[in-house]
């Protein structure tokens, strides 16, 4: 399909001004280069043209807002300086799998100043030695390249990704403040509630284990007390064998005493 007839299929009965992505990947460029585009589209912040056989920027319109622009495996080979001039806000560019081959090729994108990221795998200049050293000296104002910052450090999948976990963080920010979710509250109150049942029962289970303690003192008391009881028992009954016995031996030595008189009278 022919990149005019995609871009009016991707339009969707919108008008060029509402638009602000775009993605005409696999189309094919007449004589290399874009056609159907043009400076109507003022909001369009990305813009996808991967391998449509692009050989040149020059017809690229004016896309002052244009922040993202995709253009890998293409086989565009110089040129570049239009971009600074017609997407001066780019922060992301990928030229991966071009026909780029030395430094003085991407020196013109000293021009983009917000240019962040810029991705050159499979083209011919990654060749280079000390390649990447290279263009972040060139390039200074960017931060990764090939999607590896200066110290390795991997880049984040996409600004708009970005703003996503930015946005759940809002989120959660805003649940903290809003307090504890409905029913959590009630979750506590019965996490309480069965506290205070396990103490009641700990405490009954104690007074249970004390109330043992007492019965089991109050028998023994009980069998000491029978003891003492039958030694007093033992102890009267000795008494009263004894005072019988003391009681027969004064009637033996009365009985003695009149024997005694009766002999005497003889």
């Amino acid at each position: 399909m022919e990149m005019k007839k995609r871009i009016n299929l991707e339009l969707r009965d919108r008008a060029p001004e509402e638009v602000t992505e775009l993605v005409l990947d696999n189309c094919l460029c007449v004589n290399g280069e874009i056609e159907g585009l043009n400076d109507t589209f003022k909001k369009l912040e990305f813009l996808s043209m991967a391998n449509v056989e692009l050989s040149s920027l020059a017809r690229l319109p004016s896309l002052n807002k244009l922040r993202k622009l995709e253009l890998s495996d293409n086989i565009i080979s110089g040129g570049l300086e239009v971009l600074a001039e017609k997407c001066p806000n780019l922060t992301y560019l990928n030229l991966s799998g071009n026909k780029i081959k030395d430094l003085s090729t991407v020196e013109a994108l000293q021009n983009l100043k917000n240019l962040k990221s810029l991705d050159l795998f499979n083209c011919e200049i990654t060749n280079l030695e000390d390649y990447r050293e290279s263009i972040f000296e060139l390039l200074q104002q960017i931060t990764y390249l090939d999607g590896f910052d200066q110290e390795d450090n991997e880049a984040p999948d996409s600004e708009e990704e970005d703003d996503e976990d930015g946005d759940e963080d809002e989120e959660e920010e805003e649940e903290d403040e809003a307090g504890p979710p409905e029913g959590y509250e009630e979750e506590e109150e019965e996490e309480e509630d069965e506290d205070e049942d396990e103490d009641e029962d700990e405490a009954g289970s104690e007074l249970g284990e004390g109330e043992e303690e007492v019965g089991l003192s109050y028998l023994m008391k009980e069998e000491i007390q029978d003891e003492e009881d039958d030694d007093d028992y033992v102890e009267e009954g000795e008494e009263e064998e004894e005072e019988e016995e003391e009681g027969v031996r004064g009637e033996k030595r009365k009985r003695d005493a009149e024997d005694d008189g009766e002999e005497e009278d003889d």
